[in-house]
C-alpha cells in the first residue's frame, strides 16, 4: 500500500483588498503519495501557484492570508508550525522550482553561492564538502563544466541552464517533496523536454513526491501519475492520468481537452472555451463555471455542486454527474 506523504483538507487562501475579499484558494482539498506526482492544471488565474505557496506558508503579506484547513506533511500540520519551524523545512525536507528563474537568481551573487547557501543552513557543511557538494549538484542536473560554472552570474547563463540552477536549488537538500511551478514555462520545445525528462530521472532515483503545476496536458501525460483539475480556487475533478484522458466527465476539464490541438486532425479554428473566469471577489453562489458550461441547469446557478465520487480514485464537483 502507497504511503501518504501530503494530505491538503479544505485549505482557504484569500487576499483582503480594498476591493474586496477574492477567495484565490477557497477549501482545495487532495493527497499524495511517496514517490508519486500530482498535476495541477488549469487556466491563469485559477489558483494554482497560491495553492504551491500556501503548502510553503508563503503566500504574500499582509493581503494574504491562510483562513483555514490543514496542510499535513508527514502527518504534522505544516499551518500550526512556527515560523522558526517552517524555516526548516523549507527548502530540505519540501522545496520549490519556481516559475521564473531570473526573479529567483539574484543577479550579484554567483551561481556557486546561491547553490551552496542551502547547503550550508540545512546541512551544515563547511569549505571543502559544500563546494564538492555544489559541484555534485550543477552535475546531477547535467550543467557542463560545473567547477567552472560556480563562479559565474546568473547573466551569463542561458534560460535552460538557469532553470537547471534553481532546481539544483530546490534539489540540494534532497528533499522528500518537490512543488515545480510550471518550470518550463521560459524553456524553448527541445530544452523543456530534456528538462522534464531529467526531472523524471531524477525523481524516480531519489523516490522523489512532487507537486507539478501546469497548463499543458501534454506535460502532464508525461510527467504526472494523477491529475486534479482546478477552476475558480477549487478542484473540479480529481483522477489518475489515464483515467481522465479517457473518460474526462467534469464540463470543464471536457472543455480543456476540446482545446488540444491534434495532429490528425485538421481544423480551420481551434476549439475555444466562451467567457472569461469569474472574479475571485465576486463568486457565484453555485458552480463557478456555470456561466460558460452549454450543460449548465437552473441548480448550478444556485447550489455549487458537492464532490461526489464516481469511481476508485475518480471525483468531480458537478451537478451534471453521469
Amino acid at each position: 500500500m502507497d504511503k501518504m506523504l501530503l494530505e491538503v483538507i479544505d485549505l482557504k487562501t484569500y487576499f483582503f483588498t480594498r476591493r474586496g475579499i477574492a477567495k484565490a484558494v477557497d477549501g482545495v482539498s487532495f493527497s499524495l503519495n511517496e514517490g508519486e506526482t500530482l498535476g495541477l492544471v488549469g487556466e491563469s488565474g485559477c489558483g494554482k501557484s497560491i495553492t504551491a505557496f500556501s503548502l510553503l506558508r508563503l503566500v504574500p503579506r499582509p493581503a494574504g492570508r491562510i483562513v483555514s484547513g490543514k496542510v499535513l506533511f508527514e502527518g504534522v500540520d505544516l499551518l500550526q508550525l512556527s515560523e522558526v519551524e517552517m524555516r526548516k523545512l523549507r527548502g530540505s525536507r519540501l522545496s520549490m522550482i519556481p516559475q521564473d528563474p531570473d526573479s529567483s537568481l539574484n543577479p550579484v551573487f554567483t551561481i556557486g553561492s546561491q547553490v551552496a547557501e542551502a547547503i550550508g543552513i540545512h546541512q551544515k557543511l563547511k569549505k571543502e564538502s559544500l563546494w564538492q557538494r555544489t559541484v555534485e549538484m550543477l552535475r546531477l542536473v547535467r550543467i557542463p563544466s560545473p567547477e567552472m560554472r560556480l563562479q559565474h552570474w546568473p547573466h551569463q547563463m542561458s534560460g535552460g541552464m538557469k532553470q537547471r540552477i534553481v532546481g539544483a536549488i530546490a534539489l540540494s537538500c534532497q528533499p522528500h517533496l518537490l512543488i515545480a511551478d510550471e518550470p518550463t514555462t521560459f524553456l524553448d520545445t527541445t530544452v523543456q523536454a530534456q528538462y522534464l525528462r531529467l526531472l523524471k530521472e531524477i525523481q524516480q532515483t531519489a523516490n522523489l513526491s512532487m507537486l507539478f503545476i501546469t497548463h499543458d496536458f501534454g506535460i502532464v501525460a508525461n510527467m504526472c501519475d494523477r491529475v486534479a483539475v482546478m477552476y475558480a480556487g477549487r478542484i473540479v475533478e480529481n483522477a489518475e492520468l489515464r483515467e481522465l484522458f479517457n473518460n474526462p466527465l467534469h464540463p470543464y476539464t471536457v472543455a480543456l481537452m476540446r482545446s488540444l490541438p491534434k495532429l490528425e486532425v485538421k481544423v480551420e479554428r481551434l476549439y475555444n472555451i466562451e467567457g472569461q473566469p469569474p472574479d475571485l471577489r465576486n463568486l457565484p453562489k453555485g458552480c463557478s463555471f456555470a456561466s460558460r458550461c452549454a450543460k449548465a441547469r437552473e441548480k448550478c446557478y444556485s447550489q455549487y455542486p458537492p464532490q461526489v465520487t464516481v469511481s476508485e480514485g475518480h471525483s468531480l464537483s458537478c451537478w451534471q454527474v453521469p
